[in-house]
């Protein structure tokens, strides 16, 4: 069997840790109940697991455990939040949104820009951040939401969250955040930050697949877009996947446990990683002059055959943008919202770290991104 490649992909997924697997283990054979059986142990057992991955969720962003939805994922997440709040007031038809935002939330604003909602696109500068006076100028009177991502999922970089909020705030305008890339990796207190609605997912913090949340600061904001039993409150009916929220729940408990630790120490790898490419030269981190989160790196590479790279990174598994648009052979929306040319962008490299991530495999994977960069390099001299 050959070798496992080094993972360093981890805004894509993240496996799950081995403490939320043994949480999970028990949900699937003896404690098997449905959390809507309230008439025997069975259903009840479920219901407390449920409730207690909920106050393990809220205790882990800042937030009441009765103010999350569990849904299926982020994607699903933020189509209720979005979708259910234009559902749910008929006097505002206005969103506003970045061009960096993840494909779930832009192909949303595309569907809902399909059946009339108006949508404002703002751009971003060259470091991916928002400015400030745009957002503040397309601002209109019928404006119901402003979507932005906390935290980039290619780049790492952080939005000015708080200013953002006081804007909305100041205009009595709902703020909604992609919040998934943040959750696990960098403090978060919704309330605290006045953000109204937020979706993430299990997935990128050592969670299960196939469950995620959505928090509501005020349940009367938005409408349900699934029917069929009134669970979760109303507003997401479905039995609920009771193993996967439970390991949801475990993988927040421990990822607030690691957070401090886990900050230094993946800045401190991802640091280390940069420094060393840059002395390749022709090399450029996209977002390296704001505020990142500690465990990204996007790399640009001058003078390389971008269609080329990724095939001949044989030892280490990274990607060149979101999972979500790897089926799509065209260059980073993101990036080239920030001015980077598709030629650059095609040869860029979003480099993750995670919790098992070791100093050795990041020396490893230097050297062997050290390698294919100059071998290219030589080749088209």
């Amino acid at each position: 069997m050959s070798e496992q490649p080094i993972y360093l992909d981890y805004n894509a997924t993240t496996p799950v840790d081995d403490q939320v697997l043994q949480a999970m283990l028990p949900y699937f054979k003896e404690s098997f109940g449905n959390a809507s059986s309230v008439q025997h142990a069975y259903g009840w057992d479920a219901e407390e697991a449920v409730n207690m991955a909920r106050d393990q969720v809220g205790i882990l962003i800042g937030v009441k455990p009765q103010n999350l939805i569990f849904t299926s994922g982020a994607t699903e997440a933020i189509n209720l939040g979005i979708r259910g709040a234009v559902a749910s007031n008929e006097s505002k038809n206005h969103i506003i949104t970045c061009c960096s935002e993840h494909k779930a939330v832009l192909d949303t604003c595309d569907y809902l820009k399909s059946i009339g909602v108006e949508i404002t696109i703002l751009d971003i500068n060259a470091d991916g951040l928002i400015d400030l006076a745009e957002l503040q100028a397309a601002i209109q009177e019928n404006t119901l939401m402003v979507c932005v991502m906390s935290a980039n999922n290619e780049t790492g970089v952080l939005q000015e969250m708080d200013l953002i909020s006081q804007i909305c705030e100041e205009n009595e305008i709902l703020l909604f955040s992609d919040i998934t890339q943040a959750v696990g990796k960098i403090p978060q207190n919704l309330q605290e930050s006045n953000i109204d609605i937020a979706a993430f997912s299990s997935h990128k913090l050592y969670g299960p697949k196939g469950v995620g949340a959505l928090y509501v600061n005020d349940l009367s904001t938005i409408a349900p877009m699934v029917y069929g039993g009134g669970h979760e409150k109303g507003l997401r009916s479905g039995t609920l996947n009771v193993p996967g929220i439970v390991g949801f729940g475990k993988a927040c408990e421990v990822a607030g446990h690691l957070l401090n630790s886990e900050m230094d120490r993946l800045k401190k790898l991802r640091d280390f990683l940069e420094s060393e490419l840059l002395q390749l030269g022709g090399i450029q981190i996209n977002g390296q002059k704001t505020n990142r989160l500690s465990h990204v790196s996007n790399v640009s590479f001058q003078d390389i055959d971008g269609s080329r790279l990724i095939r001949s990174l044989k030892g280490i598994a990274v990607s060149q943008g979101s999972a979500c648009n790897s089926s799509v052979i065209e260059p980073s929306h993101v990036l080239k919202g920030m001015g980077i040319s598709d030629q650059l962008a095609f040869s860029s490299l979003r480099i993750s770290l995670g919790r098992f991530t070791s100093e050795e495999e990041v020396r490893k994977a230097i050297q062997i991104i050290r390698s294919v960069i100059e071998q290219q390099r030589m080749q088209l001299l």
